[in-house]
């Protein structure tokens, strides 16, 4: 809502995630927002919250702790084991009016994305979808939002100076996940749905799962990706034979995408998946900006190409000049012999 005095201002307090249950489960994401929530806090001088709604086993939420959460609050109910984004909104909606935090982080994905406009206009406050960084103002503790912008051409910081509380969208795989500290504790906070909440909203009447056989890129800890250098889909197919025998996934740029040489769910930047794997291996991608959003975080990156001038080749920490078509089959070979 719009701040009208210090005062006003300063009546909000503390870094707040939203941590995402999916199939009862805690998903890596709300770990990942932790972690950043966690570097937030530090400079503000204030905790970490986090809110689970959703049924949810509560030894579980307890490992939110161990991630850097110094409170929980809990809405546990099976009203919220299927995704109603209304019910959800007005549940936070009622929370962050009654415990006023100074900033608010989803992940951005599907609920995220779909929660968080919806929250921000109930709220009267700004919202910056699909961030890939956070800082803090030093000098008036506003919170900076890094986003691309103009098709990934630019990268913009953007700041919500008059209204609190600060909300952002955050891509999964962006923000590095912390290392969890078993030892520590906190307060876990239980709030109830109350007959307020429900009124004048949908009703779920049956949450059928899809069983779809997709690409977990984000789960990978290696990637193969190959560019608008492997010409066609037997390009593809090579790299799909290196990827087995290593134990990786094959990833994609746009162009490679566009031209139909392999579906859209490999695909890795901007407009695709965000991946932070261990190991990243570039065949043939220039490394437009696009693409560099979805995979600069990965541990160690290979970049493979016949130009050692692009931004794919200088951001690599091994870059092999060279044809990926002389390559990757000599690479293969070596493995089998290996094997």
């Amino acid at each position: 809502m719009k701040i009208y005095s210090e005062a006003d201002k300063n009546s909000y307090k503390n870094v707040w995630t939203l941590s995402k249950i999916t199939g009862g489960t805690l998903h890596t994401v709300s770990y990942e927002l932790l972690g950043a929530a966690r570097k937030l806090a530090a400079k503000r001088g204030c905790e970490v919250w986090t809110a689970v709604l959703g049924k949810i086993d509560e030894e579980q939420i307890k490992t939110l702790f161990a991630y850097g959460a110094d409170k929980i609050i809990s809405v546990n109910d099976g009203k919220l084991s299927a995704f109603n984004d209304e019910l959800e909104c007005n549940i936070l909606e009622r929370l962050i009016n009654k415990y006023r935090p100074e900033i608010v982080l989803f992940a951005a994905m599907t609920r995220g994305r779909a929660l968080a406009p919806r929250l921000a206009s109930k709220l009267c406050c700004g919202l910056t979808a699909d961030c890939t960084g956070l800082d803090i103002d030093p000098d008036n503790g506003d919170l900076l939002q890094t986003r691309p912008a103009f098709g990934g051409n630019i990268m913009a910081t953007i700041r919500s100076s008059d209204h609190r509380p600060q909300m952002a969208t955050v891509r999964p795989k962006v923000m590095q996940m912390p290392e969890p500290d078993n030892g520590k504790s906190g307060e876990i906070i239980n709030e109830k749905i109350i007959p307020e909440d429900t009124v004048n909203i949908k009703e779920i009447i049956k949450s059928i799962q899809r069983n779809e056989t997709t690409v977990n890129l984000g789960d990978a800890r290696i990637i193969i990706a190959g560019g608008r250098a492997m010409k066609g889909p037997e390009g593809f197919k090579m790299l799909e034979e290196l990827a087995s025998r290593i134990g990786g996934a094959v990833g994609a740029s746009r162009a490679a995408v566009d031209n139909g040489w392999i579906s859209y769910p490999h695909q890795i930047g901007q407009t695709g998946a965000t991946v932070q794997t261990d190991v990243y291996i570039a065949c043939g991608i220039s490394g437009q900006i696009q693409h560099l959003i979805g995979m600069q975080s990965c541990k160690t990156i290979i970049a493979i190409d016949i130009d050692d001038t692009t931004p794919m080749m200088k951001l690599a920490d091994i870059a092999v000049k060279g044809d990926v078509f002389e390559i990757i089959p000599a690479l293969i070979k070596e493995l089998d012999k290996t094997k």
